[in-house]
């Protein structure tokens, strides 16, 4: 940024421009470091998903890696949604002012974002219970402390904890993008 651009903005779009860029990168990186993650883990979980004799008769695991599928998916967008805040910013600090968004077209793109993370956050944590209640129903199986010669047995394997760890990175994305959300609405509407 050019040092005369600073003195041709406004005091109060030059800190919302500030606040846009920050947030967005703030975000934009985080919820993309996480998202990598979540998806290496879901996908692992995926793969291990059938290997447990009797996984077909939990359907609580199934429905919960899509559940928490989908708010990936959703945390992808949000990603996007965040790299968006940074070319907003952009536009924000353009010298002429017929280019620059008003408020009220800023506040509707939070507005948009926060709606489509809560919509993500509730999808993963219907997962979130879906994944839950397959694990405590796995442990409180009858039998699950005896070993049955020619079966694997029903056991809360570590692979389970794994998918239940990506299920809470996800969580974490949504939350990181909702924080961050949040305090660019704060910021606006203080400006």
């Amino acid at each position: 940024m050019t040092p005369d651009l600073n003195y041709t903005l406004p005091p109060a779009v030059r800190r919302i421009a500030n606040a846009f860029l920050l947030n967005g990168w703030i975000s934009f990186w985080c919820q993309a470091v996480l998202a990598v993650i979540a998806s290496l883990v879901l996908l692992f979980g995926l793969a291990n998903l059938g290997t447990r004799s009797g996984a077909a008769s939990n359907p609580g695991t199934a429905a919960g890696l899509s559940l928490t599928a989908i708010g990936l998916i959703v945390v992808y967008l949000t990603t996007y949604w965040a790299f968006g805040y940074t070319r907003l910013a952009r536009r924000l600090r353009s010298r002429d002012g017929s280019r620059r968004p008003s408020p009220k077209d800023a506040t509707t793109s939070l507005r948009l974002g926060i709606i489509i993370s809560m919509a993500g956050t509730l999808v993963t944590l219907l997962g979130s219970n879906a994944l839950v209640g397959s694990l405590l129903a796995v442990s409180l199986t009858p039998g699950v402390a005896f070993f049955v010669p020619g079966t694997m047995g029903q056991f809360v394997r570590p692979v389970d904890i794994f998918v239940m760890q990506g299920n809470t990175i996800v969580l974490l994305a949504h939350f990181i993008f909702l924080a961050c959300t949040l305090w660019l609405l704060r910021t606006i509407n203080r400006a």
